[in-house]
Order: C-alpha cells, then sequence, then structure tokens
C-alpha cells in the first residue's frame, strides 16, 4: 500500500508587508526620531569626551564585536575600552548609544530571502523553513546561503524547538507549565519566598528550550542561532529574520505495523469463509459465458497497472465489458481481483520525508509518502513518484488537503450556501438549483484535493491513478500522509 500521509507549501513572503522603497520618508522618520530623542546636555557631553578607556582591546576582540553588532571600528573599541574588555556589556553600551547596526536594521520590513529544505539521510526527517532579508542580491549570497543552511540542520536535530524567538511560545502554555512546577514536591519542600522564582526559573528554561534562536549554533557552539544571525546581519548589512518552518518525523503518530502473518492468514479465511458462496447455477452461468471483446496487449497491461490483478483476470475483464476501462476496474473490484483495492487496508509506517524547492527559492514544498517497508521506500519507482507528487503540490496552490474527504464539512456548507445565493443560480428553475449548486461545490473540493489533480507523466490520469499503479507494480500500500 502506498498513500499520501501530508504536505505543506511555504510561498516566500506570503502574507508580510512589502516593502516600499520610499527613501525620502525613511529619512525624514529618523530626522524626526533624532529630534524628539532628549539632547545630552553640555556636562555630560564634556564629561564623555574627558573620560578615557582603562582597558586597550585586541584587534581580534575589536573584530568580534564588530561582527556582533555592525558597529564601526573605533565605537567598537571604545566600548571595549571603557568595559574592560567584557563583550556583553560592550554590546549593550553600542547599543545604549545607538551604534549597533544589526539593532538599527531590526525595525525594517525583510519580504525577501529564500525557502530552503534538509532531509536527513534515510529520508526519515525533514524540515522546511523561510529566512527572509531585503534584497535578492543578499538572498543569493553564499553567507547567506551557509546560515539558511546551517538553521535548517538545527531545527532538525533540535525536536523540542517548535518556535522561532522566546516571545512566539504561547502564554497559556507557560502558565499551565508553571501551575505544574509550583506542584511539584520538590518545590513545596522549599521557603515559600523561593518557591515562584525557582518555578519561574524552569518555566523560563523550558521557554528558551522551545525558541530556535536560543539554540547553540553549528559553527560555534559558544554563539546561538540569534547571534550567528546577528553576525550576518552585520556582515551583509540587511535585516535577516526566521519567519518560519516545519518538521516532518516519518510515521510520527501513526500505529505502527506488527508482522503477524498467522493472524493476518487466519483473517482473510475467516473472511473467505464469512463470504456467502455462489449457487451452482451462478458458476455454471459464469464458467459458460463467452467474452465477446477481444482486448489487445496493451489495453490488458494497461488495466494489470491500474488494478495488480493477473493477466487473464485483465483480459477477461476487458472481454466481458468490450474494451470499456472503467467497466473493467469495477469488474475486478466486485470480483475482488484488484490487488490495489486489497491493499488499501494495510497500515504503512514506512516510506520517506522528501521536499521540493522551485527554482528561485520562493516556492518550496514538504511532504511524506508512507509505504510498508523501507525495501520499498529504496526504490527508483517509489522515488520517483514522491517526485513528482511534490512537484504537483507546488504548481497547485488551492490544493490544501489530500483526499476529498479531508475537506471540512462546515466549509463546504458555507460554499453551498454561497452558490444558492448567487443570481444566475436564483434565475434557475427551483426542482434544478439545488443540484448545479452542489455540482460547484462538488468541483470546488475536487479542486482542492491532491489525489484528484492531473498527473504530470499523463494528464489523463490523477494522482490518486499513479498511486493505484505504482501499488499494482511494487505490491505494497502508498499513501500520502501529509504535505
Amino acid at each position: 500500500k502506498i498513500s499520501v500521509r501530508r504536505f505543506v507549501r511555504y510561498n516566500l513572503g506570503q502574507g508580510l508587508e512589502k516593502k516600499s522603497n520610499d527613501f525620502a520618508a525613511e529619512v525624514a522618520q529618523q530626522t524626526q526620531a533624532k529630534a524628539a530623542a532628549p539632547a545630552p546636555t553640555k556636562e555630560e557631553v564634556k564629561k564623555e569626551e574627558a573620560a578615557v578607556p582603562t582597558y586597550v582591546a585586541s584587534a581580534g576582540l575589536v573584530k568580534e564585536l564588530r561582527n556582533k553588532t555592525g558597529a564601526g571600528m573605533m565605537d567598537c573599541k571604545k566600548a571595549l575600552g571603557f568595559n574592560d574588555g567584557d563583550m556583553e556589556a560592550s554590546v549593550e553600551w553600542l547599543r545604549k548609544k545607538g551604534l549597533a547596526g544589526a539593532d538599527k536594521k531590526s525595525g525594517r520590513i525583510a519580504t525577501e530571502g529564500g525557502i530552503s529544505c534538509y532531509i536527513h539521510p534515510g529520508s526519515r526527517l525533514g524540515v522546511l523553513l523561510e529566512v527572509n532579508c531585503e534584497t535578492d542580491f543578499v538572498a543569493a549570497s553564499e553567507k547567506f546561503q551557509t546560515l539558511v543552511g546551517e538553521i535548517g540542520m538545527i531545527v532538525a536535530s533540535c525536536p523540542e524547538v517548535t518556535v522561532v524567538s522566546p516571545e512566539d511560545v504561547p502564554a497559556d502554555m507557560l502558565a499551565k507549565e508553571l501551575a505544574v512546577e509550583l506542584g511539584k514536591e520538590d518545590i513545596k519542600s522549599k521557603p515559600e519566598a523561593m518557591r515562584s522564582k525557582i518555578a519561574e526559573g524552569r518555566v523560563q528554561k523550558i521557554r528558551d528550550n522551545m525558541a530556535l534562536l536560543n539554540q547553540q549554533s553549528l559553527r560555534d557552539p559558544t554563539k546561538s542561532v540569534n547571534d550567528a544571525i546577528k553576525e550576518a546581519i552585520a556582515a551583509l548589512g540587511e535585516k535577516i529574520s526566521v519567519r518560519r518552518f516545519v518538521r516532518y518525523n516519518l510515521g510520527q503518530g501513526l500505529e505502527k505495523k506488527s508482522n503477524d502473518f498467522a493472524a493476518e492468514v487466519a483473517q482473510q479465511t475467516q473472511a473467505k469463509a464469512a463470504a456467502p458462496a455462489p449457487t451452482k447455477e451462478e458458476v455454471k452461468k459464469e464458467e459458460a459465458a463467452v467474452p465477446t471483446y477481444v482486448a489487445s496487449a496493451g489495453l490488458v497491461k494497461e488495466l494489470r497497472n491500474k488494478t495488480g490483478a493477473g493477466m487473464m483476470d485483465c483480459k477477461k475483464a476487458l472481454g466481458f465489458n468490450d474494451g470499456d476501462m472503467e467497466a473493467s476496474v469495477e469488474w475486478l473490484r466486485k470480483k475482488g481481483l484488484a490487488g490495489a483495492d486489497k491493499k488499501s487496508g494495510r497500515i504503512a509506517t514506512e516510506g520517506g520525508i522528501s521536499c521540493y524547492i522551485h527554482p528561485g527559492s520562493r516556492l518550496g514544498v514538504l511532504l511524506e509518502v508512507n509505504c510498508e517497508t523501507d525495501f520499498v521506500a529504496a526504490s527508483e519507482k517509489f522515488q520517483t513518484l514522491v517526485g513528482e507528487i511534490g512537484m504537483i503540490v507546488a504548481s497547485c496552490p488551492e490544493v490544501t488537503v489530500v483526499s476529498p474527504e479531508d475537506v471540512p464539512a462546515d466549509m463546504l456548507a458555507k460554499e453551498l450556501a454561497v452558490e444558492l445565493g448567487k443570481e444566475d443560480i436564483k434565475s434557475k428553475p427551483e426542482a434544478m438549483r439545488s443540484k448545479i449548486a452542489e455540482g460547484r461545490v462538488q468541483k470546488i473540493r475536487d479542486n482542492m484535493a491532491l489525489l484528484n489533480q492531473q498527473s504530470l507523466r499523463d494528464p489523463t490520469k490523477s494522482v490518486n491513478d499513479a498511486i493505484k499503479e505504482a501499488i499494482a507494480a511494487l505490491g505494497e500500500k502508498i499513501s500520502v500522509r501529509r504535505f
């Protein structure tokens, strides 16, 4: 059995306010902000000018502070001098002076950038993420691409990371965690004045562990992802921000298959015994019947690919249905000979996580397709099918669910109400109105489902048909789980 389980699609900058390059307005805004800021008194200026740094910073420290903040060389030297070489204190000093370049850029709007993905070797874990900057020139730079790739690997390696920044952690979740911590026995044994502080400290740690920006950088474990981004901002001169990400683990949440073959055989035998046996007259009639149509080898092969049934069964089905492919498929189903349908009830928890990034990195798709064994998952036919499905998801922005049954019923009810309220429907005879409206809603429903989309290799077939052909060829259930 092969089934599409899930998928997700990212369009670069979707939902973000686009930047308008009105430089005159930007300069006027900065001038106005400067004028509104309280001017230092003469005494404060004199005192600052008279102050002499007590520490002489090395060239390496100055360079490190420049990378962190994007401030000028002399400002970095002065900051380190006044703070005895303390890096954190120097960064804070520059921020207060308004000299930290990375912080100056934090208020800008970044709608360019790139969609990127990371698939861990073995295709059992995948990440899709969007990182924004201000121009496509910076987005194409090697430094930006390296940063994005590193962030993708960090997301993959940290399963506890679910949000970009600590501020994104839901407040109600933190409140629940605080209540849990306050109820623990070890907290209750502490002095009452200390309990809330200890509990808040633990919740703060949980919050930090959930945030991507607080994780260690891969290149330098002494720095965080946020530090790595600030260094890139200082080097490239633009605002850079991680907007969103998603992580898929293969088979996560699915029931694992237990290979109890004896139980499977017993179940099939029981089902066969429970089925009503045909009467002698029905058997004689079926045996005496002679097909009126002789199917070509090409038609027989096509029906085999569609259903996974045997060659003689396919030949017989086409003969009894005058070569009609759909009627032949239905005939085989009724006889219980269609292999793909037999496999649809199996559990598929193997497969692979795959991604498709459209040229230009402005559109990306992450999807999970399941099968029953890792042997089939590694096959060329399975990999080709998964790649094709990824491109179809990317090319169909209206596709939001795997199958038509996944479309929410309340959404369809709303669409039906909208259609029934349209003027062209009201002008039709009353008996026809509901049928016309239902037909339109059915079309909307079909357009939203991945399985109903055209196959790339053969536009006369659907994605569902392509999956059934793969099931027939590979002998396992295949399903798209999510995207």
